[in-house]
């Protein structure tokens, strides 16, 4: 389908998260087949568009990138038993639930995690997907499904499960599978769905979820799979005390040694939380160019800690912001995100620790170089249009000093216009996509059926 040309011009403020940290005022910007070519500003002659917006009143960024999730828990938000528990504890109340996920679940939680994720200004998302019930093998492909619907930038992340209760695992053996089926399932999605290509809209990667569920077996031969197909691999690491002692009892190493005895410290890998590394662990992480996808809410919401992000950054690794599951946020705002982040850093370390367009940038570019994205995250000539617009005439807006200030010290605002690939998503606030009433209505009634008939 072809990509009309876009003009989006009179911008009050645009952001641009290049390297010199540009920020232009009435500004402009000018796409064709899905890619910038034009940024400017001042009363230069603009370029003829086939869709032309005012962005007279609106703030200019790029599209927020969130680099970690779980979209099945939208459908099991605020769960009472698991509402003041810790990670390990929180697992266990919920497995059950989950046990009873189908691709009619999965989808449908795709579709309300993902316009969530839209309405906040985020135009790309990852997400984990570790659970596959027994006679449920083609959940991924519902998420990929939902994707397509909706309109957003897709990393889908084939994850597993393969050490149940029974083999001194966390999960019940009824969500995990043997790892010959794993790796074929693996493969069979990589096959089909993903697109290495600039601009792509899918592209896998492969997950396996954690050292208390899977074999180190298993994250050998994932890491071979992922070389022998050039895909990103993915995996929680360090984020529990929890889970040092499981690798210190079991395999006798802290969990980055186990990591890097499997093949996993490189620059194709990321790592959700990553919340206990001592200082040569963040040094070695460093160096390997590996990345962290930091999630400040869930870590907060289940004590879990906080990540050494202003060490992890210093020492190299590209740091992104992650939104967890919609079970231990419970939300799906990169917006939000991203505010929380700058706050959580600025009472751990003083206010000047981490600046406002710090924790942008940690939300933009630095999330694209977590998925291995050259292509995204700023906006710049040759890079895919993918633009989230706030409209500064909104009530937590209104006496704001400071455009790009705003976005995180204010209170996090739906966005007005979100563009990606071209193509309005978002328009007036408004999904353009699909039917958000229809959608949440669907999703309740899901949601309210997995619950009570696991009981």
């Amino acid at each position: 389908m072809r990509t009309p040309s876009l003009l989006i011009r009179n911008i009050h403020t645009l952001v641009m998260m290049d390297a010199d940290d540009t920020v232009l005022r009435d500004a402009y910007l000018y796409a064709e087949d899905g890619e910038i070519r034009q940024v400017g500003s001042g009363s230069a002659r603009l370029p003829k568009a086939e869709c032309v917006i005012s962005g007279r009143h609106s703030v200019a960024i790029p599209g927020l990138v969130n680099t970690h999730h779980h979209l099945y828990q939208t459908l099991t938000r605020a769960y009472a038993p698991a509402a003041d528990a810790e990670l390990f504890q929180w697992l266990r109340a919920l497995y059950p639930i989950w046990a009873r996920l189908d691709e009619e679940c999965v989808h449908w939680a795709a579709l309300a995690g993902m316009a969530e994720l839209l309405l906040s200004g985020c135009t790309t998302t990852t997400d984990h997907h570790y659970v596959f019930p027994r006679g449920h093998p083609k959940l991924i492909d519902a998420e990929i499904e939902a994707a397509r619907r909706i309109g957003i930038r897709f990393h889908p992340t084939r994850g597993s499960m393969s050490v149940g209760r029974s083999k001194g695992g966390l999960p019940p053996d009824s969500v995990v599978q043997g790892e010959a089926r794993i790796l074929a399932d693996s493969e069979r999605v990589i096959r089909e769905y993903h697109d290495p290509s600039p601009g792509s809209m899918v592209r896998v990667a492969l997950a396996p979820c954690s050292p208390f569920s899977v074999s180190p077996e298993l994250m050998r031969d994932t890491a071979a799979l992922g070389e022998r197909y050039s895909v990103r691999l993915h995996t929680h690491l360090a984020e529990t005390r929890d889970e040092e002692e499981y690798c210190l009892s079991r395999f006798g190493r802290r969990p980055l040694a186990l990591l890097e005895d499997t093949g996993w410290l490189g620059r194709n890998t990321w790592l959700a939380h990553g919340i206990y590394f001592n200082r040569r662990e963040v040094g070695r992480l460093g160096r390997a160019g590996v990345g962290i996808a930091h999630c400040p809410t869930s870590n907060m919401r289940l004590g879990s800690g906080c990540a050494p992000v202003l060490s992890l950054r210093r020492a190299g690794c590209p740091v992104g912001l992650g939104v967890d599951g919609s079970a231990s946020n419970d939300s799906s705002n990169m917006l939000a995100e991203a505010r929380q982040a700058l706050l959580l850093h600025r009472l751990q370390h003083g206010a000047a620790a981490l600046g406002v367009r710090d924790a942008l940038r940690m939300a933009t570019v630095e999330g694209a170089r977590c998925l291995g994205r050259d292509d995204i995250g700023s906006l710049e000539a040759g890079k895919r249009a993918d633009v989230a617009l706030f409209d500064l005439r909104g009530l937590g807006y209104s006496g704001a000093g400071d455009a790009v200030s705003a976005l995180l010290l204010c209170a996090p605002a739906r966005v007005e216009t979100l563009i990606i690939e071209g193509r309005v998503v978002v328009a007036a606030g408004d999904l353009r996509t699909v039917a958000l009433d229809g959608v949440l209505a669907r999703h309740r009634r899901l949601a309210r059926k997995l619950v009570v008939t696991s009981l």
